[in-house]
């Protein structure tokens, strides 16, 4: 009998345990006149098995839409990051303040959405993604989102979680057929 290793057998696991406690806590982000999101979902790998180490680094602009913003404004408020790892199920969890449009060009804007970095076993460089939001109007405008093939778009948009009080669900998919889109860099 030869056995052949899955996608998820080739590095780690050491991505939890070596970030862990740079990760968020707990779900209850508080930021003062900003609507807070808050996220789960499970990473999964090409098998459809859950990874129970993987890291999420969630970038995202202010509510006014600056995103990368080097000094807070006076308000304290700049853009904003944070890290959730997955459990033993491969659920993250993770609540933070909604972003806003970001401006491109003359007069144009990129649809709110997070920026997601995603460390796992088996990836030797993160993979890079987004996430938006369900129901957006301006989800039909974003370049980005726009280039991407109408049918792949939804691994991208975050749908409204029906077990949760307004919370919103994101699977990330590392392979297969329901691969969440991943940018190159």
């Amino acid at each position: 009998m030869r056995l052949t290793p899955s996608g998820s057998q080739t590095v780690g696991p050491f991505f939890r345990i070596g970030l862990e406690h740079l990760c968020a806590k707990d779900a209850a982000a508080k930021v003062d006149d900003a609507e807070v999101v808050r996220v789960r979902g499970r990473v999964f790998d090409g098998d459809g098995v859950p990874v129970p180490d993987a890291v999420l680094e969630i970038w995202h602009a202010d509510a006014e839409g600056r995103f990368g913003a080097a000094e807070p404004d006076q308000s304290g408020r700049s853009a904003c990051f944070t890290r959730a790892a997955t459990n033993d199920d491969g659920s993250f969890c993770f609540a933070i303040p909604r972003p806003g449009a970001i401006a491109y060009g003359e007069g144009k804007k990129q649809a709110p959405h997070f920026a997601v970095l995603v460390f796992a076993r088996g990836l030797l460089r993160h993979l890079m993604t987004r996430m938006y939001f369900p129901g957006d109007p301006a989800n039909a405008e974003d370049p980005v989102l726009q280039w991407v093939p109408e049918v792949r778009r939804s691994t991208l948009i975050a749908r409204v979680n029906p077990q949760g009080r307004g919370e919103l669900e994101w699977n990330v998919v590392l392979q297969g057929n329901d691969e969440t889109v991943f940018f190159s860099w």
